[in-house]
């Protein structure tokens, strides 16, 4: 029998090449974005490539209330989850002092509240059940705080945090939580962040495919974080043993170096 995925943040990037993954082992999907027309071309592609049933649903997750609504429609249809993935989300850059509240409340709610709620929604089912997995993307921003992207930043160790002490908490169950901690990925992200991406010095990055490959994988094997690439690992691992004060400083000095634009 056919499994279900529901992938938020779906219509680019690590959603979308998550949703292509899952489509392509024969899961059926509930994909969750803003762009209408953008899901409704995914959907043709992967129905007809790969045969699978896409349900979409156009929601903005960063107003309030978004996630019961998607929970409403995707119950009222009679569907099961068997795979929740919270993707959705965006990041700012600048002091925090001189930020848009507006769009820091966005990112607050859409980062932390509708992945949380998302879950506490749809988890209960999966317990019922005895089976279902959770991929959560966080950040390797989660691992230090971030000047200058300070509320992104808290927002992905929330998400670590969080999908860390839940996997405990389900643990027995037949579910499994993991949160996925990617580095800088080619994505819309930069975009988005930054309003500018040319402002943006050109280096290496990750795939979204390669990124999303790694998430997917992981999450089937149960691991309760997973940090794609080695360089990523290991500045994830040497941030327990440096000073807190010098973490803080040197994430400062990286985030002004990628010269996003000044401050």
């Amino acid at each position: 029998m056919s499994k279900t995925a529901l992938i938020t943040g779906a219509s680019g990037g690590i959603g979308l090449e998550l949703a292509r993954i899952h489509a392509s082992k024969g899961d059926n999907l509930v994909l969750v974005a803003r762009s209408g027309d953008k899901l409704s071309e995914i959907k043709s592609e992967f129905e007809a490539k790969y045969n699978v049933s896409v349900r979409f649903l156009v929601r903005d997750l960063s107003v309030p209330h978004a996630a019961i609504k998607v929970y409403d429609e995707v119950t009222n249809h009679g569907i099961e989850i068997d795979y929740l993935v919270n993707n959705a989300g965006f990041g700012d850059f600048g002091l925090f002092a001189e930020s848009d509240w507006d769009k820091q409340e966005r990112m607050i709610n859409i980062n932390i509240t509708a992945l949380a709620h998302l879950t506490r929604l749809f988890l209960p089912g999966m317990i019922k059940r005895g089976e279902g997995r959770i991929l959560n993307v966080a950040s390797l921003a989660a691992f230090t705080p971030g000047p200058t992207m300070a509320v992104y930043f808290a927002s992905k160790a929330f998400v670590l945090s969080f999908s860390e002490a839940l996997n405990n908490e389900v643990k027995g169950k037949g579910i499994t939580v993991t949160a996925l901690c990617p580095g800088s990925t080619e994505s819309k992200f930069h975009e988005v962040a930054i309003g500018d991406p040319k402002m943006l010095k050109e280096r290496k990055m990750m795939s979204a495919e390669e990124v999303a490959e790694i998430g997917y994988n992981a999450m089937m094997k149960g691991k309760t974080v997973v940090l794609p690439g080695f360089k990523n690992a290991l500045l994830a691992t040497l941030t327990r043993f440096i000073p807190r004060d010098t973490v803080v400083k040197s994430a400062r000095k990286i985030q002004e170096n990628k010269n996003y634009r000044k401050l």
